[in-house]
């Protein structure tokens, strides 16, 4: 080990390690972190929006002594203008081996448990971007609902479902520099065909609006995690997967995308940790990939 680790309470941090996957991160262009501290049960105990690497790499030394201390998380949402960062998390070993070659990161955060990042250079920010991501993900077999946001390498996680043996954030690889574009990454067959567009109904054939008959209810959320498929790590249900069931039966039941997004983060505990996180867009991406799902069911049954 070297004089850049730190020792507190029996668990390790590498300042190296951390300061290589920021690194990594400047290489592809990212510019700015925004850092949120997360205690062991998932609660936000701080957050410093904007830090340049330089910022970053300075407070970290004095950070990683109190986050070991207090079991907090110490997790970095990238920002940058020249490529669009891709996460894709959740990644089996079959998954991570066709990546190998177009991601610029790839992390273990827990055993068995992998991301990888991925670079890309021809695609404008917004809904371009929203929707080639969500694609990529879906092709590379990876976590529909990834925030954007990553534990450092070096640190440790903290999740109550590890103790006592909190596993470290580490480096699997790293290719500084590597940015591909929306073609390589089609070429090898890991994005997922656009989904045709929802049928629009003529207003005529629309049936009255539930809500106007005071039928309208909520579907019973813990019944979606009840029958939703197990995670990835076999240590419970897919809340991901629940989350879009529930939202997809809400849609079904005649609840508006903006109603669906909010009352799912009333029930949701994954929702509200994405919140924690900033990734406030959780809720309203995942009720609208839902409510796009339950209009094309409408759309087969019609066929």
């Amino acid at each position: 080990m070297n004089k850049a680790d730190l020792v507190r309470g029996g668990a390790v941090t590498s300042q190296d390690e951390a300061f290589r996957m920021l690194d990594t991160f400047a290489s592809v262009g990212a510019t700015h972190f925004d850092l949120t501290h997360l205690n062991v049960d998932g609660e936000k105990r701080g957050f410093r929006p904007q830090q340049t690497l330089a910022q970053l790499k300075n407070s970290l030394p004095r950070l990683f002594p109190g986050a070991t201390e207090r079991q907090n998380n110490m997790i970095v949402r990238p920002h940058g203008d020249t490529a669009q960062l891709i996460q894709l998390d959740d990644l089996k070993a079959d998954a991570l081996d066709r990546l190998h070659d177009v991601a610029f990161l790839t992390l273990q955060t827990s055993p068995g448990n992998h991301q990888a990042w991925v670079a890309v250079s021809d695609l404008k920010k917004g809904e371009e971007t929203k929707d080639f991501a969500r694609r990529l993900r879906k092709g590379a077999g990876a976590d529909p609902s990834a925030s954007g946001a990553t534990r450092i390498a070096g640190t440790t996680n903290y999740k109550r479902k590890y103790e006592p043996d909190f596993p470290t954030v580490r480096i699997i690889d790293a290719a500084p520099g590597r940015v591909v574009t929306t073609a390589q990454l089609d070429s090898l067959g890991l994005v997922a065909s656009p989904e045709p567009a929802p049928a629009v109904i003529p207003l005529r054939s629309r049936r009255k609006h539930p809500a106007a008959e005071g039928e309208r209810t909520w579907p019973d959320y813990q019944r979606c995690v009840t029958g939703a498929p197990p995670n990835h790590e076999g240590s419970g249900p897919d809340r991901s997967m629940a989350d879009f069931f529930w939202c997809m039966m809400a849609a079904q039941r005649g609840w508006s995308i903006e109603e669906t997004a909010n009352k799912l983060m009333e029930v949701s505990a994954r929702a509200q940790e994405r919140a924690r996180l900033h990734d406030e867009g959780y809720a309203l991406i995942t009720a609208q990939n839902a409510a796009a799902a339950a209009a094309r069911g409408r759309q087969t049954g019609r066929g």
